[in-house]
């Protein structure tokens, strides 16, 4: 039986159930006495702004003063005060725990409308072994995440994956809003344990909201299919301990409807590592479960991004090999190299062609990069400034810079046509990465003044894809419905007595 199941028997006798009234209708009778004193100051007062102002803020002191107590006297109720009721032992990670028979006092656990007091049995284990501390199994019942309950650790988790969020700030809205005052090591703490448990729920998460946005989009009107569409970059950001820089990496997968509009997106996001390969392993393995969970006509699969060494390795090395994981059969991936950084190229072009801040330059460059999206457009381009380019005598500089930027074009010129793409209502641009580099990592990683880990980085990005990809309430009440009862498991039948005022 599980440690659970006993603490159901004892609660739902009907001497606990009397009790547990009773006290109740004490303190909702003492806390309705304060809160008429609140009301009836404002009433005999003069009204104005200051007194509305004072008579909110008592009202909401008042209100979470009430649930406060609410929360301390009905977890104080769920443990007797008779250890012959309490299971003798109980079975914790394979391991045996014997009762203590007298409670002790947790004065720290924090909930979200303040610190409580709960006294609970601790249970040690039976070999008496030093290392081995006690365990406390109602506080592992109620799933306390480092001395918070599972409503305030899930808050503080949001407000730590906020943009603009700092450790301060977090603290101090803790202190202003829960009346909960910690240190920094101990939200710390509660941020890690969070973030490893969301680590290995995302990605189910992020397949059902990539299916439900698929059938969203195969429901939409319009002339074309729907699309899948993936892209990756990098954003620099400097690991603390060593002091360098490197490239975190950001990863989107979006879902466009019939008519091309954008319906959803889910992120990835990594810190730096060698060749990135916790990216490529964790992105694949989301496409292909998605993919082989969607049942209904296949998406249009594109990959949009610029032209970096990584970005094209996996497009070379898993994208274009990749088979549906279903039938086996090879998938075809649209790759399509970012417009705006061909039309910087073609800019760049312009400049060496025409010099600086050319009046004539800025025409050509206009000009071509809406030949760009043209039929055709690249190779036209090209031959347009190639026509210029034996015109002109440039320094070894500016022929430099324009062979390099002519060449970047010149060799991905079939990932960039722009006019059939547009025509089947693909998208051409990498914005929607460009701009998750700069929403997942930058605004909250890289404010004035921070530091980072990479363990510490990385838990914040965990926390960060969960919220942008709008699974957040998805995943934590998957996490919580998760909870084993069986973890804890007793070695001792209840008491006939107890058994008897069960029933």
């Amino acid at each position: 039986m599980s440690y659970a199941t006993q603490l159901l028997l004892i609660l739902t006798s009907a001497s606990i159930q009397k009790t547990v009234r009773q006290q109740l209708g004490e303190l909702w009778e003492e806390q309705r006495e304060a809160m008429e004193q609140v009301v009836l100051k404002f009433l005999g007062a003069e009204i104005n702004p200051a007194a509305m102002f004072d008579f909110e803020t008592q009202v909401a002191e008042e209100v979470r003063e009430l649930a406060r107590r609410l929360v301390e006297q009905v977890l104080n109720q769920i443990e007797t005060d008779d250890p012959e009721e309490m299971p003798h032992d109980v079975e914790h990670q394979a391991g045996g725990y014997r009762r203590l028979n007298r409670k002790t006092r947790n004065a720290r656990l924090a909930t979200l409308f303040g610190t409580i007091e709960l006294w609970r049995y601790s249970y040690r284990y039976w070999h008496r072994d030093a290392s081995e501390a006690c365990i406390f199994p109602l506080e592992i019942a109620l799933g306390l995440v480092v001395g918070a309950t599972p409503a305030l650790a899930e808050a503080v988790g949001r407000y730590m994956a906020g943009a603009g969020a700092t450790q301060q700030a977090v603290l101090d809205r803790l202190r202003t809003q829960h009346d909960v005052s910690w240190s920094a090591q101990r939200l710390r703490d509660v941020t890690q344990s969070l973030a490893a448990d969301f680590a290995d729920g995302t990605q189910a998460c992020q397949v059902l909201r990539l299916l439900e946005l698929l059938h969203q989009a195969e429901k939409s009107r319009g002339p074309r299919r729907p699309v899948l569409s993936v892209g990756r970059d990098g954003v620099t950001l400097r690991e603390y301990r060593f002091r360098f820089f490197e490239h975190a990496t950001v990863a989107t997968v979006t879902v466009y409807d019939r008519a091309g509009q954008r319906l959803g997106t889910v992120y990835l996001a990594f810190t730096p590592e060698p060749g990135q390969e916790e990216m490529t392993k964790r992105l694949t393995a989301l496409l292909q479960e998605t993919l082989r969970c969607w049942e209904g006509p296949l998406p249009r699969l594109t990959y949009v991004t610029d032209a970096g060494e990584n970005e094209t390795q996996y497009y070379r090395r898993v994208l274009r090999n990749m088979a549906h994981p279903r039938t086996g059969a090879k998938l075809h991936w649209t790759r399509i190299v970012d417009y705006y950084h061909a039309a910087q190229r073609i800019w760049i072009m312009a400049e060496a062609l025409f010099g600086k801040e050319n009046r004539a330059g800025r025409a050509w460059a206009r000009r071509m990069c809406r030949l760009l999206k043209k039929p055709g457009g690249p190779f036209r381009a090209l031959h347009s400034a190639a026509a210029l380019r034996k015109r002109r005598k440039l320094s070894a500089s500016r022929a430099a810079e324009y062979r390099k930027a002519y060449q970047y074009i010149r060799c991905r010129t079939k990932f960039m046509q722009y006019h059939d793409y547009k025509r089947l209502n693909l998208p051409i641009g990498s914005g929607i990465t460009e701009a998750a580099c700069k929403t997942v990592v930058t605004q909250r990683l890289k404010l004035s003044g921070m530091r980072w880990t990479q363990q510490g980085a990385q838990a914040i990005l965990n926390l960060r894809v969960v919220l942008l990809s709008g699974i957040w309430q998805m995943l934590y009440r998957k996490l919580l419905e998760a909870h084993d009862p069986m973890q804890l498991r007793t070695s001792r039948i209840l008491s006939q007595e107890t058994l008897r005022q069960a029933a």
